[in-house]
C-alpha cells in the first residue's frame, strides 16, 4: 500500500468491495444460531468486526475498511439480528451472551488473538470482551464510543439531542401520550412488546427513524423509512438492552473496569458532532489511558459513512498491517 493518506484518496479510501471466502451459522446450543463470515486472507492478520444497534447486523460496507491481502476480517450477525436466528428474539439476548458468542466464534475459528474493530454499540461491546477476555484482544480500534451509561440514555432519550432537532424529536415523542413521556424507553418498550405485529412494526420504525436521522453531520431532516423486517427486530434489541441498562452490574461499569484493558493499545475516531454519542464518553474513555490515541474528526457526525471516520478508520488499520 502506497502513503497516500485516506483523506486524500476521497472518494476511494476504502477498499474495493471483497466477498466471504467462508459463510457459517454456529449453533450456540441455547436456541440462537449465529451467521459469522470471513473475507479477506485466510492466513491474515485477524480482525473481528463488531456491528452496532444492538441489533444493526453486519454489511458487505463493513469489509471494506481493511486491506484483503493483509487481514482475515471476521464479520457476525449479533443474536436476533441481520442472518441470525431466531430473528428479533430477546430470549437468552443479553450483552453477555453475545461477549459468550464472540469467544465461541473465536476458538470455532480457531483464532488466539484478534483485533477487535467496533463502532457505537460495537464500540462499547469491544470494550466488554475486552475487559473480559484481555489476553484475546490485541488493539481495540473503536469509533462513535457509547459506554452504555443512564446519562448517555437520557441525552439520546431525554431531550437532549432534541434541543438540537426539535422538529425530529416531536415525531418520536408524538405517538407516545403526554403521561408516559417522562419515560421514552419504556414507552416504546410496552409497544414494542405489545405482541401485535403491526404496532410493534409501527413504533420500530419511528425509533429507528428517530436514531437513523440523527447519524449523519450532513443530514438535516427526517429520513425514508426503514424496511419494516429491520425495524422491528432493530428497534426491539436495542430498546430491550437500553431498558435493562446494558445488563451490566451498575452504571458507569464500563470506566469502573478500564484498569483491566490499560495494558491494551486503543485508537479512537470519534465524529466532533455526533449527536447519537457525543464526544465527552470518547475523551473520558481516552483521558488516563496511555495506550488510548483519541482522533476527532472535524464536521462528523456518528455514522461509519462519514467520509472523514471512514478515512480516519482504513488509515489506522493500514498502519496496523504489521
Amino acid at each position: 500500500m502506497d502513503q497516500r493518506s485516506g483523506q486524500k484518496r476521497a472518494v476511494e479510501f476504502l477498499y474495493p468491495p471483497i466477498d466471504p471466502f467462508d459463510q457459517r451459522i454456529i449453533d450456540m446450543g441455547d436456541g440462537h444460531r449465529i451467521y459469522v463470515e470471513q473475507c479477506g486472507n485466510p492466513q491474515g492478520i485477524p480482525v473481528v468486526v463488531l456491528h452496532g444497534g444492538p441489533g444493526g447486523g453486519c454489511s458487505a460496507a463493513m469489509r471494506r475498511y481493511f486491506d484483503p491481502a493483509v487481514f482475515r476480517v471476521v464479520l457476525f450477525d449479533q443474536r436476533g439480528c441481520g442472518r441470525s436466528r431466531p430473528h428479533a428474539s430477546v430470549v437468552a439476548n443479553t450483552t453477555w451472551h453475545l461477549v459468550d458468542d464472540i469467544e465461541t466464534i473465536r476458538n470455532d475459528l480457531r483464532i488466539d488473538r484478534w483485533i477487535c474493530f467496533g463502532g457505537s454499540w460495537g464500540a462499547t461491546l469491544a470494550l466488554i470482551y475486552a475487559i473480559r477476555h484481555p489476553a484475546r484482544v490485541a488493539h481495540l480500534v473503536l469509533r462513535g464510543v457509547f459506554l452504555m451509561t443512564q446519562a448517555e440514555l437520557t441525552w439520546f432519550y431525554g431531550g437532549g439531542a432534541g434541543a438540537f432537532f426539535p422538529d425530529l424529536w416531536a415525531r418520536f415523542v408524538g405517538p407516545i401520550p403526554e403521561d408516559e413521556r417522562g419515560d421514552l424507553i419504556a414507552a416504546y418498550h410496552r409497544r414494542l412488546f405489545s405482541g401485535n405485529l403491526m404496532e410493534e412494526t409501527r413504533f420500530g420504525r419511528a425509533w429507528a427513524n428517530w436514531e437513523n436521522a440523527l447519524a449523519s453531520v450532513q443530514h438535516d431532516g427526517p429520513m425514508g423509512e426503514s424496511p419494516a423486517e429491520y425495524a422491528r427486530a432493530f428497534a426491539r434489541l436495542e430498546n430491550h438492552y437500553f431498558q435493562n441498562a446494558g445488563f451490566l452490574d451498575h452504571d458507569g461499569w464500563i470506566m469502573a473496569e478500564r484498569w483491566r484493558i490499560e495494558h491494551i493499545p486503543a485508537s479512537i475516531v470519534q465524529g466532533r458532532y455526533d449527536m447519537i454519542c457525543p464526544p465527552q464518553a470518547a475523551w473520558r474513555l481516552a483521558d488516563g489511558w496511555s495506550k488510548a490515541e483519541l482522533k476527532l474528526i472535524p464536521m462528523a457526525g456518528h455514522a461509519l459513512s462519514e467520509p472523514g471516520i471512514s478515512a480516519e478508520l482504513v488509515r489506522l488499520m493500514d498502519g496496523l498491517r504489521g
